[in-house]
This record gives structure tokens, C-alpha cells and sequence, in this order.
């Protein structure tokens, strides 16, 4: 048997048009379940109960400030998105090789365990430690693909720093989940059917 040798490793940087829709799903997923697992472990070693932080509350208000804080983010972006030049806000093609082919339940898949698992590890665990403002430039941190511009990197800042204000207001992650559901699901449903008109 042939021993392996990390010294002839070798790491190359991998555009997004390199790899194939299969591999960008499975990275996707992959890295959401690598989200999740440290969320849990984070807020286990807290003394604290995921499934508690995942409870459903009494009443639906929770609905009220996600999608109030989804509707101002959707319309800063479009509002970016209309007057600020395409290479002042690329994140590499990322998103939009992401979102353009896929059918529309699967963006809802999608944007529901981003939304959760994301939320789970940054509002649920990292909050809980560092507070809203260190968690929001480690979620800024997080989103390598939009540090090459000052203007993508503000947004995810500023839109973290949001859900982690409606989380401490509201008491339950669901307000953040539901926020980061819908910015992710119409964000890419505004990809996906652009690209066929």
C-alpha cells in the first residue's frame, strides 16, 4: 500500500466555472452540515439545549420582524443592485451559478437549511458568546466571497448585525431563520427567473 505524503499535496485556486453543479451542491451541503454540527457541539458546551433554541413561540410576531427585516434588506439590494456597477458588488459567481437552473422548490430547500443552520451557529451559539456586533464581522468573515468589495461585505455585516438585533428583541432564533429565509429564497428567485426573461 502506497503511503501518503502531505508534502506533495498541492492546493490550487478553483474558480466557480470550474466546477461542475453536482460538486457545487455538494459543497454546499457539506459545509451547511459542518455549520450545523458546530453549532450544536458550541451550544452544548454552553450548558444550553439546541432543541430549546429551536422551540416554537406562542404567537407568530416572530413572523412579523423576519420578514420586515427580509423586506428592507431585499430592497437595499435591489436599490444596490440598480445603482452601484455589477464589479463593485461581485461575489464571484457564486450565487448565481447557485440559484440559476435550480427548480423552484429546491431554492426553498436550499434557503430553509442555510437559513437554519447558519442561524443555529451564528445567532444560537456565536451571539450567545461574543454578542451581535463580533458575531456579525465573523459572519461578515465567514462570507470570504464578498471581502474583495467594501460595499457586499458592509450588506452581509449589516444584515447580520439585523438578525442578531431581531434575535435578542424577539427571544427566538425563529425571527432570524425566518429573515434569512426569505432574503436567500427571494434573492434567488429574483437569479433564477431574471436569467429567463
Amino acid at each position: 500500500m502506497k503511503k501518503f505524503d502531505i508534502r506533495k499535496l498541492k492546493l490550487r485556486k478553483v474558480s466557480v466555472d470550474q466546477i461542475d453543479d453536482r460538486l457545487l451542491l455538494i459543497n454546499l451541503y457539506m459545509t451547511q452540515a459542518l455549520t450545523l454540527i458546530i453549532g450544536i457541539i458550541w451550544i452544548l458546551f454552553q450548558h444550553r439545549n439546541p432543541i430549546l433554541l429551536l422551540q416554537l413561540p406562542n404567537t407568530l410576531n416572530f413572523l412579523y420582524w423576519g420578514a420586515g427585516l427580509a423586506a428592507v434588506v431585499i430592497l437595499v439590494d435591489l436599490l444596490i443592485s440598480r445603482w452601484v456597477p455589477d464589479e463593485a458588488t461581485d461575489d464571484g459567481g457564486v450565487n448565481e451559478r447557485l440559484f440559476r437552473n435550480r427548480p423552484w422548490w429546491h431554492i426553498l430547500v436550499i434557503s430553509f437549511i442555510v437559513s437554519v443552520c447558519e442561524e443555529l451557529l451564528f445567532r444560537g451559539a456565536l451571539q450567545h458568546a461574543f454578542g451581535a456586533y463580533w458575531t456579525s464581522i465573523i459572519f461578515a468573515a465567514i462570507h470570504v466571497r464578498y471581502l474583495k468589495h467594501w460595499i457586499p461585505t458592509g450588506l452581509v455585516f449589516s444584515i447580520s448585525y439585523g438578525l442578531g438585533w431581531i434575535y435578542d428583541y424577539t427571544g427566538t432564533l425563529w425571527a432570524p431563520i425566518a429573515a434569512h429565509f426569505v432574503i436567500d429564497a427571494v434573492m434567488g428567485f429574483i437569479i433564477r427567473y431574471r436569467r429567463e426573461s
